[in-house]
């Protein structure tokens, strides 16, 4: 089964967690503050991360933006904090998913299963396609790798499948509701604005000038595409 990291400063909280996966037949390893989650994500190969916002040492904003440096391993931000713009933030930092406390260990064990679920599909997707080339784009899909002017490109896990659904599509518009749906399926709780959120963060890496795209467009009122263009 799946190997679950669960980082909270609460350790009741971890305990319950820890106990219930476990009867699921998941690994799980915790930490308790966001030094140590970071020191184990490097360390060790995780399915999927859960972590809690407000940490000692390192929040887990920090803790996420660290992990996106070097892995593209799902992670669940969990929060005590319901407004929109903690959430936003979150995913910005490079998290796949969040569940606002208290929560419900069902919907956490869901949450898990589903993110595992299409995240095992999409890699056994990009394993067996081709290598994507658009200008001076290139797009790896065996290797999830992405150069632009032979310059590698650092995305996070949700950044890539979006551009690869997008360029794997050139000149085909989407609506926000579609992506959100194709990419992050159907069952996931966020709006529209993670699909916004995710467009800006993409264009601030591979466009010479995110104000005015190249590669990435917005068809107004309607949603996103990529523009196809030869190698």
């Amino acid at each position: 089964m799946a190997r679950v990291l669960v980082v909270d400063d609460e350790k009741l909280i971890v305990k319950g967690i820890r106990f219930s996966l476990e009867q699921d037949d998941y690994t799980v390893d915790t930490a308790f503050d966001g030094e140590e989650a970071l020191e184990k994500v490097r360390a060790n190969q995780y399915d999927i991360v859960l972590l809690d916002l407000m940490l000692p040492k390192m929040s887990g904003l920090d803790v996420c933006r660290e992990i996106r440096e070097f892995s593209d391993v799902p992670v669940i931000m969990l929060t005590a904090k319901g407004e929109d713009m903690d959430k936003i933030l979150g995913l910005e930092y490079g998290a796949d998913d969040y569940i606002t406390k208290p929560f419900n260990i069902l919907e956490v064990k869901a949450r898990i299963k589903v993110i595992l679920r299409r995240s095992s599909a999409k890699k056994a997707a990009a394993a067996s396609g081709p290598v994507i080339e658009s200008g001076e784009l290139r797009l790896d899909k065996d290797n999830r790798r992405l150069t632009i002017a032979g310059r590698e490109v650092n995305l996070t896990s949700k950044e890539f499948e979006l551009l690869e659904f997008l360029i794997s599509n050139p000149d085909k518009v989407y609506s926000r509701a579609n992506l959100l749906e194709l990419i992050w399926g159907k069952d996931y709780p966020g709006d529209e604005r993670t699909v916004d959120v995710h467009v800006r963060r993409l264009r601030e890496k591979i466009e010479p000038n995110p104000s005015e795209p190249v590669y990435v467009l917005t068809k107004w009122g309607v949603g996103y595409y990529f523009r196809g263009r030869k190698a």
